[in-house]
């Protein structure tokens, strides 16, 4: 099987190529609940971490959304092994998501109804919605009254929907959960101890309690299930058999036994989650992890461009007077008028050349207007007529 927990096993013997799935060949697709197993490495680093929350806030989050489905489920009147697996999805999804990104009450919506359909037991989008409110308005300490179904439950709904399909995409479509409520009552069986109600409803307590932890995405059922009914005994003060120890007929050890207890007891220890503060920590980190975005792009929080990606911007860069600016600044438009504006002054200097002659200098000037200069030039053109006349008359004087 892959390393990394996805659902995938490499066969070599059989000499088949396979199919290169990223860096990986895979010949074969296995399916098992050992594949919905979390490794280590992906639980000390969550994608809700990557988004600058820290553990505590986030071990409160699971603890909340957790206790939120136990409760909408009893008022559904689910069954408890739809919540316990509503709740494993749960645990399941924000291993791959961020509390940050995804609202972690539309998510709790979306497992209640994703697990009534898995477990057979299906509820309306509606009755869920429903009930989520009367919870939201306990919480807050006020009266509880009907749902108003205008836009704002459109909206949920669709968001609900929404959620849904992204827990089924991220999960690959694997939603299977494997619950040790069977396991617990056969391995006390075992131990001749079934008959014992009291043991055996303490170990389910246990496990329910189990639920709001991450035990049920890194060990095995059947190890929950020992580590329950030790639990279960210890309280009860109810002895095993110790030499050797009972829990290794089942394949548990003992260092696993104690991880999933202390995880466990770890729960009558912590504060009860405050819903108002934990929102507000996501709020403030949704808000920075947006800033960080514009940032990156150069922007202002408001959406503004940055003034330092905006080169001579500054007040220092700007001229002395407008003058100066006016000069330093042409437009390609103004100096197409220029360069249209100089044609008329190459033509008239094309005219004065020698090639030309004086005639069509002096039929230029004709052409213009009758103004006095028409008549400077009339008189400026026949001047060369009365030296010649002058000349004669000299000769023949």
């Amino acid at each position: 099987m892959a390393s990394d927990g996805h659902f995938g096993v490499t066969n070599s013997s059989t000499g088949n190529e396979g199919i290169l799935i990223g860096d990986k060949v895979y010949s074969e697709v296995f399916l098992a609940i050992d594949n919905s197993l979390i490794p280590e490495e992906r639980l000390s680093t969550t994608p809700s971490m990557s988004d600058g929350l820290d553990l505590h806030n986030e071990t409160d989050l699971r603890i909340l959304g957790c206790e939120l489905i136990q409760s909408a489920g009893i008022l559904l009147r689910l069954p408890q092994v739809a919540m316990a697996t509503g709740q494993v999805l749960f645990h399941r999804f924000f291993y791959s998501k961020s509390f940050v990104k995804h609202s972690f009450e539309i998510v709790a919506m979306a497992c209640v109804n994703l697990a009534s359909k898995i477990e057979e037991a299906p509820r309306r989008v509606r009755d869920v919605i429903n009930v989520f409110h009367h919870l939201r308005l306990l919480r807050g300490k006020r009266t509880p009254t009907p749902l108003i179904l205008d836009q704002n439950y459109i909206n949920t709904k669709n968001q609900v929907i929404k959620a849904e399909r992204r827990v089924l995409k991220e999960l690959g479509f694997c939603v299977h959960v494997k619950h040790p409520h069977k396991i617990i009552v056969m391995y006390l069986q075992v131990l001749e101890c079934e008959k014992n109600q009291t043991l055996v409803q303490t170990a389910w307590n246990y496990m329910n309690d189990t639920l709001r932890t991450n035990v049920f995405v890194r060990f095995q059922v059947e190890t929950i299930a020992c580590a329950c009914i030790y639990l279960a005994a210890r309280a009860l003060q109810i002895p095993l058999p110790t030499k050797p120890h009972w829990f290794m007929l089942f394949g548990a050890t003992e260092d696993e036994i104690k991880e999933i207890s202390i995880t466990t007891l770890k729960l009558y220890t912590r504060k009860k989650p405050n819903y108002d503060l934990l929102e507000k920590e996501v709020e403030k980190r949704k808000v920075s992890l947006q800033e960080a975005k514009l940032k990156a792009k150069g922007l202002n929080p408001d959406g503004t461009p940055a003034l330092s990606t905006l080169g001579g911007f500054s007040p220092g860069s700007k001229p002395c007077s407008p003058r100066e600016n006016k000069t330093d600044e042409k437009s390609p438009n103004s100096q197409n008028l220029k360069a249209v504006k100089k044609e008329p002054d190459d033509r008239q200097q094309s005219s004065r050349s020698p090639h030309n002659g004086l005639r069509k200098e002096s039929k230029r000037s004709r052409s213009v207007s009758r103004t006095p200069s028409r008549t400077r030039s009339r008189s400026r053109s026949r001047t060369p007529r009365r030296q010649s006349n002058d000349a004669c008359e000299l000769i023949n004087y």
